[in-house]
């Protein structure tokens, strides 16, 4: 996939609430006879793009706080949304063809829901000891062999330098309790 097909460009630019209510505010109003902007879905990270036969695909999730290590909240999925971004080059009769609704399907049968886990600040694809050493380089490198998604995010990853947008999805087990510890005077 190449992120230039998709047209995928960062704004520099660092907004107050109030600026981005703004912007939003102008580019809805410039866009009001073609209908403006409208509400899509709420996430909180972006899984990877991919494309099968016709249009590409966002996949976006939203997230369950699952605990915390180090002080780093842990997550996992509530649930997750692939969302057709439209292109004036795909043919219709591709995009809603048997095979693109067949593998859209198969993916859809993925329950990205169960197992699947990331955190925004704490790198869970190394042990505890490695991250405790080891102190933070910056941008968090998505190791293949641990990401599921690597692949998935890789073409706006290296597009946009940096991997703010994307979350690295972990498949995996996580459990935690609170212990308290009493001791015995005797």
């Amino acid at each position: 996939m190449e992120c230039t097909e998709l047209g995928v460009e960062e704004d520099p630019t660092i907004y107050t609430e109030s600026e981005c209510q703004e912007l939003l505010w102008r580019i809805h109003h410039g866009n009001r006879l073609t209908g403006g902007l409208k509400f899509v879905t709420k996430c909180y990270g972006i899984v990877g793009f991919l494309k099968f036969l016709g249009p590409y695909y966002m996949v976006v999730i939203t997230r369950r706080k699952v605990g915390t290590i180090c002080g780093h909240e842990i997550y996992s999925i509530g649930k997750s949304e692939m969302i057709t971004i439209p292109s004036v080059i795909v043919w219709p009769n591709v995009a809603y063809s048997r095979d693109e609704n067949r593998y859209k399907r198969l993916l859809c049968s993925v329950d990205l829901s169960k197992d699947f886990f990331f955190s925004y600040s704490y790198n869970i694809m190394r042990s505890l000891q490695k991250n405790v050493t080891e102190k933070n380089t910056g941008q968090v490198v998505y190791e293949t062999m641990f990401v599921w998604n690597e692949f998935l995010t890789r073409a706006i990853r290296n597009h946009l330098k940096n991997t703010s947008w994307t979350v690295a999805l972990v498949h995996g087990f996580f459990k935690q309790y609170c212990l308290f510890i009493i001791e015995d005077h005797k």
